[in-house]
């Protein structure tokens, strides 16, 4: 139940399931970054997932309309194409300003959308769940422990 057969694309509540699940975890993730005022919130995150799985389902679906004996495409090439796509995303939105590195949280996060579109396109569902579980206990529970551990020491605490 935790996983689909990822070549198993024949039915619409499939495709809607691997679609949905990655827009709703998308949704989910961006929610963290929406709250704190970042460009790359609920909509954007939302988007990424959806893409990305859109992709992996369309290159499924070609991999199995296109393979013969004489040709063998390779549907995780696409893996590794929307890695690359993210990756350069994700370090547009770090930015430096006087020593101080902003937005890598952000950055993370696009990646995890990313990679929760990806695998809700392949159909794996627990490493959805579990995956995508943790990126938002990540987000939620250390913001929380943040609270009750002691801030960064500035100059005057050590005069």
């Amino acid at each position: 139940m935790l996983s689909a057969d990822p070549l198993d694309l024949s039915s619409p509540p499939e495709l809607l399931m691997r679609l949905g699940l990655a827009s709703l975890l998308g949704l989910i993730l961006g929610i963290d970054r929406e709250i704190r005022g970042h460009e790359a919130g609920i909509r954007t995150h939302a988007l990424v997932a959806l893409s990305s799985a859109m992709i992996m389902v369309s290159s499924l679906l070609l991999y199995q309309d296109l393979r013969s004996a004489e040709i063998a495409p390779d549907p995780l090439r696409s893996i590794q194409g929307l890695s690359q796509a993210i990756g350069f995303i994700a370090a547009g939105i770090i930015f430096v300003r006087g020593g101080t590195v902003r937005n890598m949280t952000t950055a993370a996060n696009i990646w995890i959308a990313a990679a929760v579109g990806i695998a809700c396109g392949c159909g794996q569902y627990g490493v959805v769940l579990i995956g995508g579980g943790f990126a938002v206990l990540l987000l939620t529970a250390i913001q929380l422990l943040k609270r009750v551990l002691p801030a960064e020491k500035t100059d005057d605490d050590n005069a």
